[in-house]
Order: structure tokens, then C-alpha cells, then sequence
């Protein structure tokens, strides 16, 4: 796992949640992922599709010119976009692909929003794949974005069997994965974090 910091110096995670299914395992996934977020001194904020129900995209925030007439929930997750460090995608996948939901939500935003951060993949699938061609996909997708995912993807075969309904880890596989994500993910957001302190952006 990532060593603990200061809460000064603590990272800013965004967590997005994939699935707008019901049931969903992204639950069980996401209550994982943040708790292993957390244990290691991130400040996490989760964004979840059911919770911000936000309609099939028409206009992009950047593209209002009044944002007073936009959602207060929509205006506020946007701040804390802003202010994070990194993102986090929780995604299983629809017919091989990524979640409508997902790429509603993240739609949603200025690239603006998402410059100069990292971002990392935590994916799954009830089968042997792990969600493995959504991720590849996504990866695109985040780099088009502005925030670039780390080597590292964290990929969840046969979730059902791997996580309880609580996010508890029901194999060694779990706490290993999970602990060389958030390690890789801390070193490539400090690294640019820091950079930005001292130099800002081009």
C-alpha cells in the first residue's frame, strides 16, 4: 500500500462509478476501492451516475455561458473536479464497451476540468476478462480528456467471487492489485501535482 501523508499533502481523489445498472457489482467494487482509498490518506469524492442523475447529455457545461441556470449538484462536482489531483474510474462494461452512464458523466465536464491530472482504472466482469476491453477503451477515452491513466489497470475477474456485497476482499489477488494501483497512481500524481506548485501549467 502507499504510505501515509500529512492530510496537508494528502491527494484529492475523484472516484467515478461506471454502472447505472440494477443491481450493479460496481458497488461492491467502488465500497472497495474507496476504503483502500482512504486507508492510505486520500481524500476521496465519489461520483456516482444514480446519485448525480444527470440527463442524456445535450450541452456541455463549457459550452453554457450562464452556469447559474445549470444543475447546483452538476456546479458542485465540478468544483471538486477541479480541485482534485487524480481521478479514478470504477467501470464494468456494456457489450464489450464503456458504460453509457460513464461517458454520459464524464461528458458532462470541461476538459479544462481534467487537464494536468492522472488517472486510474479499476475495471471487472462477472467472467474470466476482468472488463479488460472496456478498460482499453477508456484509456483513449481519459488520454482525449486530458488526464493521462497510469501503466497500471486493475483488473477484477469473476467479481462476484472476489469482493462480498460490502467490499470485503474474499482473495489475496484484491489487496495486492488494489496496493499497486494506488502506489503508482500516488507517484505519477505527486510527481505532477508538485510540478504544478512550483511552475504551474504551460
Amino acid at each position: 500500500m502507499a504510505v501515509k501523508e500529512t492530510a496537508k499533502d494528502a491527494l484529492k481523489i475523484v472516484m467515478y462509478l461506471g454502472s447505472n445498472r440494477n443491481p450493479r457489482a460496481c458497488s461492491r467494487v467502488a465500497k472497495f476501492v474507496q476504503n483502500a482509498l482512504v486507508k492510505t490518506n486520500h481524500e476521496v469524492t465519489v461520483f456516482d451516475p444514480w446519485e448525480l442523475d444527470l440527463p442524456v447529455l445535450k450541452q456541455a457545461m463549457m459550452m453554457v455561458k450562464d452556469w447559474s441556470t445549470l444543475p447546483e449538484r452538476l456546479v458542485r462536482a465540478n468544483e471538486a473536479l477541479v480541485a482534485s489531483d487524480a481521478i479514478v474510474v470504477v467501470s464494468g462494461e456494456y457489450n464489450h464497451s464503456i458504460p453509457p452512464a460513464l461517458s454520459n458523466l464524464i461528458d458532462h465536464f470541461p476538459l479544462s476540468s481534467y487537464a494536468f491530472k492522472v488517472s486510474a482504472i479499476v475495471c471487472y466482469s462477472p467472467g474470466p476478462y476482468g472488463g479488460m476491453r472496456a478498460a482499453m477503451q477508456l484509456r483513449a477515452m481519459l488520454g482525449e480528456i486530458g488526464t493521462v491513466s497510469i501503466p497500471n489497470i486493475f483488473g477484477i475477474p469473476r467479481v462476484t467471487g472476489a469482493l462480498s456485497e460490502e467490499g470485503e476482499p474474499l482473495n489475496d489477488h484484491m489487496e495486492s492489485g488494489v496496493g499497486k494501483l494506488i502506489t503508482q497512481l500516488d507517484w505519477y500524481a505527486k510527481a505532477i501535482r508538485d510540478r504544478k506548485r512550483e511552475n504551474g501549467t504551460p
